[in-house]
């Protein structure tokens, strides 16, 4: 049997998000509560960051990720208590991060 499609039959996938659209036409502001997305010398840069690169959360992640090679070659013998304590405490939270992530079935 041929396979065939007509018209907008199939494969159409689109994103409606319509608090984008209501929320950008408004400036942040619906009914009573302010939505306030931070402060950003350009917002419309950081919107596209956010779409085209990745979340806050991705880009933590990978930054969280480049990280935890570095600190793999580093010497920690030399640090205080203290300064073990915050890369103890850093490492701790990336696997938190990482079984949260593999019990989602996330990269």
């Amino acid at each position: 049997m041929p396979y065939f499609k007509l018209p907008l039959s199939g494969d159409v996938t689109q994103t409606i998000n319509p608090w984008n659209w209501f929320l950008q036409s408004e400036g942040g502001q619906f009914g009573l509560i302010n939505v306030n997305l931070g402060m950003s010398a350009n917002p419309g840069l950081e919107q596209r960051i956010l779409d085209d690169v990745g979340s806050y959360g991705r880009q933590l992640g990978r930054i969280g990720e480049a990280l935890d090679v570095l600190l793999d070659h580093v010497k920690l013998d030399r640090l205080d208590a203290r300064e073990r304590t915050v890369i103890e405490d850093f490492r701790l939270q990336l696997a938190q991060v990482k079984r949260l992530k593999e019990q989602h079935g996330s990269k």
